[in-house]
């Protein structure tokens, strides 16, 4: 993907498009990769770079959802199941089983979990990652060597996804653009307008990199901004009744050694009814997450005092070493567009499922959901999409899709997320070995990933590399910081940039950075 040649299609199009999507989050992407495929013709924008917001700071599962089970949601749990298999069928060098371990301290855990996680696995059918089963205290310490072991009787073990959310995102928008959609990150709409009939018909966009404004017409806009859901609904009607009640959730980030082994800890009970869980994450432990009502927005909201106390005291419970503020290397948080009534309240009880909502405007907004069910969300919208603005009908095609980076056997090795494309950073590497040493000696992330990146992912800034191309802001704050420089070099040669958008990137990395770290 090349921004520069997105872009100028958008500029020269002069017949409307079939369908505009806003915002290039999963819902965004999977929406595009849905209509893309069925021979649409599809343009995607997004204000920021894809990802930014809430697609990039998930749990990094692709699961039914325990929790929703226990609340009796069944039909979003089989969803979410079937999805789940279908995404790692799809994409499976960004989405593997993990094993899961809910640790037993009390005599009825065993039956009252054990016939639970019987039930989702029943659930699952053939979409199954493996059976659950009660394992012994010394089963459970083999798995988790690092749980508190006074009072453990056991545990139960049951198996779901893992997989790394802004990778996924960006390999869809590749796959949106393999099959002809065009996706253009940092274009923010700044307004839409409706044709004779009342519907909207427009969006007036703006180009954040250089200020140029332009307009873009289509047979239909669908708004799959998320959070910003709303906001984007009032540019067509002001009167509309708000759709989103936002959540924040946030994870910390510990090195590997707080969890050893391959397996995931998942508390059922935490004091606000929602689960928690410790994930090994490339090498790093990740423990999340809160859900904390809010009231406004942002694409960087900020973690708060309440939420890190409340993840590690629940963390302090169940690991054999007490984990404190000085042990986090990150810090990230994400808002969640749960469907409510637009006002903040107990967000934990709402439901997941998704909403589509076609406001008189017929503009098509979509909100809710979850990233496993991303596909289905996507089939589900453009179905309404088509018929609303009377397309030809065609049949979705993404249920055995191929996602951008396929490979037939599992890749291994430090490129293995790249699945086929970590050929070309090989032979990048190849004709310059200095290109495969590491920009920190904390991370494995190297020069390579910063060109490959650059040329075919449409990374624009400093950020755009260190917090969605490479995980390195949500593994390492300071680690990454102190690669904002190299990184910034690299992409200046790159993007033909001058030394003060050099100075200005790691000025603007690193102050953002800060905002990861808690000491």
């Amino acid at each position: 993907m090349n921004r520069s040649e997105m872009l100028e299609r958008v500029l020269n199009r002069t017949q409307p498009w079939q369908i505009l999507i806003i915002g290039g989050g999963a819902t965004g992407a999977g929406i595009a990769v849905d209509a893309a495929s069925r021979g649409y013709e599809v343009v995607l924008v997004e204000q920021s770079d894809f990802g930014k917001g809430t697609s990039s700071r998930s749990t990094k599962l692709v699961h039914g959802g325990v929790r929703y089970l226990e609340q009796g949601n069944i039909s979003l749990v089989m969803e979410a199941l079937r999805e789940r298999g279908i995404v790692r069928q799809n994409a499976p060098h960004l989405v593997s089983d993990l094993a899961f371990v809910v640790p037993r301290y009390d005599w009825w855990e065993a039956p009252f979990y054990g016939l639970g996680l019987k039930v989702y696995d029943l659930l699952a059918g053939k979409y199954g990652f493996g059976s659950s089963q009660l394992l012994t205290r010394e089963e459970t310490l083999a798995r988790l060597p690092t749980i508190k072991k006074d009072g453990l009787r056991g545990g139960v073990i049951y198996y779901d996804g893992q997989f790394d959310d802004a990778r996924l995102l960006i390999n869809l928008m590749q796959t949106a653009a393999d099959h002809g959609a065009v996706v253009v990150n940092y274009v923010q709409v700044t307004g839409l307008n409706k044709a004779s009939d009342g519907f909207v018909n427009e969006a007036t966009a703006r180009d954040i990199e250089n200020g140029h404004e332009f307009s873009i017409r289509a047979d239909v806009v669908i708004n799959a901004t998320g959070p910003f859901c709303d906001s984007i609904r009032k540019m067509a009607d002001s009167s509309v009744t708000p759709l989103i009640t936002p959540s924040q959730g946030i994870h910390l980030v510990f090195d590997g050694s707080f969890l050893a082994g391959d397996s995931a800890i998942m508390v059922p009970h935490t004091s606000d009814g929602r689960v928690i869980f410790a994930i090994p994450w490339h090498g790093h432990t990740v423990v999340g997450t809160t859900d904390t009502p809010i009231t406004d927005v942002s694409l960087e909201p900020v973690p708060l005092d309440e939420e890190i106390d409340f993840i590690l005291e629940n963390a302090a419970r169940y690991l054999y070493r007490v984990p404190t503020r000085a042990d986090v290397l990150s810090v990230f948080a994400g808002i969640r567009p749960l469907v409510g009534n637009g006002s903040a309240g107990n967000t934990a009880s709402i439901s997941r499922d998704h909403t589509i909502k076609i406001d008189d405007s017929g503009l098509v907004s979509i909100a809710g959901g979850k990233w496993t069910t991303y596909r289905k969300m996507a089939e589900d919208v453009v179905n309404q999409a088509g018929t609303l603005a009377r397309l030809p009908e065609r049949a979705a095609k993404t249920e055995d899709l191929r996602v951008h980076g396929f490979c037939e056997e599992k890749r291994t090795g430090r490129f293995s997320i790249y699945g086929s494309d970590a050929a070309t950073i090989e032979a990048l590497i190849r004709e310059d070995p200095r290109l495969a040493e590491p920009l920190h000696s904390d991370l494995s992330y190297c020069a390579a990933e910063v060109i490959w990146a650059t040329r075919n992912e449409m990374a624009r800034t400093v950020e755009d590399v260190l917090a969605r191309r490479t995980r390195a802001l949500f593994l390492d704050a300071r680690a990454a910081s102190k690669m904002a420089a190299t990184t910034a070099e690299i992409m200046a040669r790159e993007l033909h940039c001058d030394s003060d958008w050099k100075a200005n990137q790691i000025a603007s990395f690193q102050n953002l950075a800060r905002r990861y770290m808690l000491s």
